[in-house]
């Protein structure tokens, strides 16, 4: 099958400014795509590409004040099959696990590993069955836990104020079961991109990006979503990083208004 993706973003500057982005694919599904991007700024500015400590794709531009307008769109095969699943999938003791993955493990600014939360997962989780089981529980807790409310967003919300909460969106779903995996040892790192309705039915709210999160185990990363609750077909990675603050769209260096925001997906029946 193939997956078209786009999107267009309009943000309002009041001066000139410097801005990074996190608006291209993701570099590990550079194999799968059969159109390439075309990440366009209007007025036109020059891009500077780099990959961030995370291997994600990044740029930088220096935008004019006034309407700045980002779009992009690509063509992506996939195998229209659901994520993968073992629930077999070794959990690695901590002194077993691959150095590159101990960072996801500790605190970061949206999951407090080191809070109340830690207590509450041992005590919930601690005795049962490790590995998928385990990630499959935490799951299922988070995704009853949390009332789902676009107006509820708010951007500073933690894993411990959403524990609290209990309303949130996408992210806070995955704050709360990112935290809850490092507190019981599983390393788990945060995921942006894409998820259209590919074998669902279709939900009739406009389309945002998605977040979702990966898990280690048995010696490999396996995607995870609380908020959804079930694998899905065509999930499209754009960044990995700790937490929300990793993976931002757009980080702007100046005051700045979102003035309109539009994402796609669509499975087509061929690249052209």
């Amino acid at each position: 099958m193939f997956i078209k993706v786009n999107f267009e973003i309009a943000l309002d500057f009041q001066e000139p400014a410097a801005v990074v982005t996190m608006l291209r694919l993701h570099p590990s599904l550079d194999r799968v795509v059969r159109r390439n991007e075309r990440l366009v700024v209007d007025p036109p500015v020059p891009i500077a590409d780099y990959l961030d400590v995370y291997g994600n794709r990044c740029g930088r531009a220096f935008v004019p004040a006034g309407r700045v307008v980002f779009n992009n769109e690509a063509v992506l095969e996939y195998n229209g099959q659901p994520d993968p699943q073992d629930w077999n999938a070794y959990q690695h003791r901590v002194q077993e696990l691959p150095d590159n993955t101990l960072l996801f493990l500790l605190p970061s600014r949206y999951c407090e590993v080191d809070s109340e939360l830690k207590d509450f997962a041992w005590t919930t989780f601690g005795r049962g069955s490790a590995g998928w089981p385990l990630v499959h529980s935490i799951c299922e807790y988070v995704h009853h836990h949390i009332r789902f409310d676009y107006l509820q967003a708010r951007a500073n919300r933690t894993a411990l104020d959403v524990f609290r909460e209990r309303v949130g969106v996408c992210r806070d779903y995955t704050h709360l079961a990112v935290t809850l995996c490092r507190c019981l040892n599983v390393p788990a790192r945060y995921c942006t991109g894409y998820l259209g309705d590919i074998g669902v039915p279709p939900d009739p709210a406009p389309m945002d990006f998605s977040a979702w999160f990966e898990v280690y185990l048995g010696s490999r990363w396996y995607a995870f979503d609380a908020r959804h609750n079930v694998p899905r077909i065509g999930r499209i990675l754009m960044a990995r990083g700790r937490d929300a603050a990793d993976v931002a769209l757009t980080t702007a260096f100046g005051v700045n208004r979102l003035d309109s925001f539009r994402v796609g997906t669509l499975e087509v029946e061929s690249p052209v």
